[in-house]
């Protein structure tokens, strides 16, 4: 079957984007393909896929080379933390995708007593085309998870990597073609921002966005002159939240880990740090030996100009910096006796630095949490007994994901969704609500005979039929709801002659 739509679509050709986006001609148009491919089975698509998450295992080393040498890792940070968990989701679509996409059909349970002959079934069906726009830190992981859910779903797919990101976005599309995806479902374009608002203005049926929070407010701007639905995945100022039971070594690991990935430049970064006085105290040294080992990140102009204003701003707000600012060789910063409103403490800035912030009891850890708009994720970190309190907390702090004596690493599950709430964005990517994001709910009704009184016209007189309906159906108690059955019944006889 894929060899079919191979030969049927063969001359549709697939212009790598510059300033512009097209398919060939050849008599064969986007949607014809994207139509052919939808109409194949969910297990035809998934074995493309499986055919290309083989291939890409196969090309671990040509991956590891073409992430950018901008980024601040090796080649096994790229291997494991952006090839590894890919593939991880594309065999967790194999597994479970055709399950997912699957007509749901309601029984008897749940429905009306009135509508007794209706029967309903919900269809997830391709949107059509999906525009992910990926970001500059991952552009391996994220933008191809999400590609990859776009064409298990039967969607035609356009990719503007990140900046930096256009030699993996081929990587994998060059895996895709191999395995046997039809030429014209997958295009990836040219990694400018020009040619992100190109794709933007040239119209998508949805538009996956994974970038900082500033750039997801532009993207949206344009995206509501259309009405275009999209998930945006937004910036994170995340936080670290240390109950006095947690083992301070395991948390100075962890925060260490949390500002050495890519260099600081993680959406899930830890940027602020609530524990009480005691637990800080304890805490500081340990932090402090594990710094020692985190390598030195050269900082953009940008991000260092936005650092050392924010540095400066919070030293005169009374914290106290420890470690030095020094651009080209960033080392991680701690800004001690921070406080929660500071902007250091509340920015989605790329760098090394985190705030420790002081709460006298767990009762003030909201209120001081909730002075930033970012919710990406949370870490808190516990004993053993505590375990309670840590999902009670949970519970209650707004995040789109937290996590519990861990952090950043376990959110590559490709089980669990992923999206933020607030400044954050909304909608999710990957595990199977991801999937689901691209597709569009189709309700198909059937009615299999019975009564259609609802198509002739009702009078004051049919009120008594409409009141025992629903006294019956909602009433409180049997005795309300026998009468109202009682009701229904004399108001029918009467209505009948």
């Amino acid at each position: 079957m894929n060899a079919a739509l191979r030969n049927a679509t063969a001359s549709v050709g697939a212009t790598v984007c510059g300033q512009h986006c097209s398919f060939g001609t050849a008599g064969v148009s986007e949607s014809d393909v994207q139509q052919s491919w939808a109409s194949l089975s969910v297990g035809a698509r998934l074995k493309v896929l499986r055919g290309a998450r083989h291939r890409m295992a196969e090309m671990a080393g040509e991956f590891a080379e073409a992430v950018s040498p901008a980024l601040a890792r090796t080649k096994a940070d790229t291997l494991v933390t952006e090839l590894l968990p890919l593939l991880d989701a594309c065999r967790f679509l194999e597994g479970n995708a055709e399950r997912l996409l699957r007509p749901r059909k309601l029984g008897r349970a749940g429905r009306a007593m009135w509508l007794g002959s209706v029967w309903a079934e919900v269809h997830r069906e391709p949107l059509g085309h999906v525009l992910v726009i990926g970001p500059a830190n991952f552009p391996l992981f994220l933008a191809g998870v999400q590609v990859l859910q776009a064409l298990a779903a039967g969607n035609a797919v356009t990719w503007k990597p990140g900046t930096g990101g256009r030699a993996v976005a081929e990587l994998v599309a060059r895996a895709l073609r191999e395995a046997g995806l039809a030429e014209g479902l997958l295009r990836v374009t040219k990694d400018s921002v020009e040619v992100g608002r190109t794709a933007i203005a040239a119209g998508a049926d949805k538009v996956v966005f994974t970038g900082s929070a500033s750039a997801g407010e532009a993207v949206l701007t344009e995206l509501a002159k259309t009405a275009t639905p999209a998930v945006v995945e937004l910036s994170g100022a995340d936080a670290v939240v240390v109950l006095p039971s947690a083992d301070l070594n395991v948390v100075a690991k962890a925060v260490a880990f949390g500002l050495r990935l890519n260099g600081g430049a993680v959406c899930m970064s830890p940027r602020r740090l609530f524990a009480k006085a005691a637990t800080l105290e304890a805490l500081k040294p340990l932090l402090m030996r594990e710094f020692e080992d985190v390598p030195a990140v050269r900082l953009n102009e940008r991000t260092g100009v936005r650092l050392t204003a924010m540095v400066e701003d919070a030293v005169r707000g009374g914290a106290r910096v420890i470690g030095s600012l020094r651009i080209e060789e960033q080392r991680p910063l701690v800004m001690e006796e921070a406080t929660a409103e500071m902007e250091i403490a509340r920015s989605d800035v790329f760098a090394p630095v985190i705030s420790l912030i002081v709460i006298p009891s767990l009762l003030h850890l909201h209120e001081a949490y909730a002075k930033c708009d970012y919710a990406l994720t949370v870490s808190i970190f516990c004993g053993k007994n505590d375990l309670a309190k840590a999902r009670e907390i949970a519970r209650t702090l707004k995040a789109g994901t937290v996590l519990i004596n861990d952090l950043i690493a376990p959110t590559a599950d490709a089980r669990v969704p992923f999206g933020g709430r607030g400044a954050s964005g909304y909608g999710v990517t990957r595990g199977a609500e991801g999937l689901l994001e691209m597709t569009a709910v189709k309700t198909l009704i059937v009615r299999k005979g019975g009564p259609m009184r609802h198509l002739e016209a009702t009078t004051d007189a049919d009120a008594p039929i409409f009141e025992g309906m629903i006294r019956a159906s909602h009433g409180d108690g049997w005795r309300m709801r026998w009468s109202g059955l009682r009701q229904f019944v004399a108001a029918q006889r009467k209505r009948n002659g």
